[in-house]
């Protein structure tokens, strides 16, 4: 294979690009960038120094990756965009580069950024994550493996949203969300298990109980924070799920956590 680039691109001679790397009419590719094998950048899409993507991603229209932080901090540094494989970032989204020398932004594999999403500096998605039209997503915000955001969220910075969690559209996420739940409302809170998520994803019934009878613990019986989660690690077994959803809580330390009473689940 080759690389095809349109007559109208502007692409350094200094940028990385594998075999099968395509780039659409007046898009422009910088000095520091690294294009991973058969990913195809469509026209005016801007990708900005600093920037590292995989394999058979798809960058639409339009959509600008690796530009400089909006941070006041930033002062110049040398960071980063890294962007996994099979990702697909699409129209006018805006992905930008770490604050502090060698910061990155980081995108797993197999996501799916929808159009006009924004992602800030030193934010950090895992992989197969969706997320969806309009979400705007502050500096150093995490958001875990399987997430799901709906459109047209505002995710306030340092926030953290863990694995196979769903959060409704136009949310105002200002509080953590731990992982398996989804969160919606306003105020922003505790909605339920991600069933539907959850069993796509292939977890057993048993595995569904104990996660929703550990979130009645903590989400139900009024017990401050610390003591639903000793409660938790007195009632059930160690397992997986379980000692991620502890180490969820007791890692916070930045943003307090979404608060809810449990309505029960089919």
């Amino acid at each position: 294979m080759s690389v095809e680039i349109h007559p109208t691109a502007i692409v350094s001679p200094k940028a990385k690009l594998a075999d099968g790397v395509s780039i659409g009419a007046f898009a422009v590719v910088e000095d520091d960038v690294e294009i991973g094998e058969g990913t195809l950048v469509q026209p005016r899409a801007h990708i900005a120094s600093g920037a590292r993507i995989g394999k058979r991603c798809r960058i639409f229209v339009g959509a600008v990756v690796s530009m400089i932080p909006q941070d006041l901090k930033f002062k110049g540094e040398t960071s980063f965009v890294v962007v996994g494989d099979e990702t697909t970032i699409r129209e006018y989204a805006t992905l930008h580069r770490g604050t502090g020398e060698n910061g990155k932004t980081v995108v797993g594999s197999n996501c799916l950024i929808m159009a006009y999403v924004h992602l800030a500096h030193d934010v950090v998605v895992g992989d197969h994550v969706i997320i969806s039209n309009a979400t705007q997503v502050g500096g150093h915000c995490e958001i875990g493996d399987h997430a799901t955001i709906g459109g047209v969220c505002g995710i306030h910075q340092f926030t953290r949203v863990g694995r196979h969690a769903m959060v409704a559209s136009s949310s105002r996420v200002v509080y953590d969300v731990p992982p398996f739940v989804m969160a919606g409302r306003e105020p922003f809170r505790y909605e339920g298990l991600n069933l539907v998520g959850l069993k796509r994803r292939g977890f057993p019934p048993e595995t569904l109980k104990t996660l929703r009878d550990i979130y009645r613990v903590i989400f139900q019986t009024g017990l401050l924070l610390p003591n639903a989660l000793e409660r938790v690690k007195a009632e059930f077994p160690p397992s997986p799920e379980r000692d991620e959803i502890i180490a969820f809580f007791e890692s916070g330390n930045r943003r307090q956590f979404i608060r809810g009473q449990f309505r029960g689940e089919s």
